[in-house]
């Protein structure tokens, strides 16, 4: 995953984010990244991009969404959702 500066888009950092990334969302202070070949979602520091976590989902996640408290997870494969 790649941070870019939103006044001018400089590159300020890339870091890993897991295989096949396909959704990203900010969630309070945290980056969440759907990553749909390991059926994983990981948790970056926004700050610095730090790992803070990686959590199993469905098969196949392709979307994700911050309702205020949970992260929702579109599991294309699996024909579901999950809720971390």
């Amino acid at each position: 995953m790649t941070t870019l500066r939103a006044s001018d888009g400089a590159n300020l950092g890339t870091f890993p984010a897991g295989r096949s990334p396909r959704g990203v969302i900010f969630g309070g202070s945290s980056i969440w990244v759907a990553n749909s070949f390991d059926s994983t979602v990981r948790k970056l520091r926004a700050s610095d991009g730090a790992k803070l976590g990686t959590f199993p989902t469905g098969a196949t996640p392709a979307g994700v969404a911050f309702d205020g408290s949970s992260i929702w997870v579109a599991n294309a494969s699996g024909h579901s959702v999950s809720k971390l």
